[in-house]
This record gives C-alpha cells, sequence and structure tokens, in this order.
C-alpha cells in the first residue's frame, strides 16, 4: 500500500484529521479521523510502500502487545484506510 498524495495529517484537539491538500482532492461530504495509534501509524509509514504487516510490526514495537492482536488492529486499519480511499495498493 502507498498513501495517496496530496493528504496531510493535522492535529485538532485530541484528535488528528486527514486534510487533503489541492482542490480536486477535497471531498466536504467526509471527514477522516484518527486516534493517537491511527496518527502513529500514518506518520510511521512515510510515504514508503507498506504491508498490514508492516503496520503490526510498528504497533507491537510501540506497545509491545501481541502479535494476533496487532495483526487484526493493521488489517483491519488498513482496510479502513483502503475504504476510505487514503491508501492505494
Amino acid at each position: 500500500m502507498k498513501k495517496v498524495e496530496g493528504l496531510k495529517m493535522r492535529r485538532l484537539g485530541k484528535e488528528y484529521m486527514i486534510i487533503p491538500e489541492g482542490a480536486k482532492l477535497i471531498n466536504f461530504n467526509k471527514m477522516v479521523s484518527f486516534n493517537s495509534s491511527a496518527a502513529y501509524l500514518w506518520e510511521s509509514v512515510g510515504d514508503k510502500d507498506f504491508t498490514a504487516s508492516d503496520l503490526a510490526g510498528l504497533l507491537i514495537d510501540k506497545y509491545g502487545i501481541d502479535e494476533s492482536i496487532a495483526s487484526t488492529d493493521a488489517a483491519s486499519i488498513a482496510a479502513k484506510w483502503l475504504e476510505e480511499g487514503l491508501v492505494t495498493e
């Protein structure tokens, strides 16, 4: 997967919002917000290609959680990002 170009993350209070930068990307019908864990993953992958397994590894490293929990959570996050159009395969 890879992030869609033109998306930036901004912190608003305790949440993080994904903001499109560029008029052709703007869709005012939907806002995407992240919690701190999703924001950590978004920042960590940068502009590199990544997989759900990469996300799971980041969760394990940061939070010390069990591999099966990290894999399930990472797969869910990756699927949501794909569904929302934030990343491409």
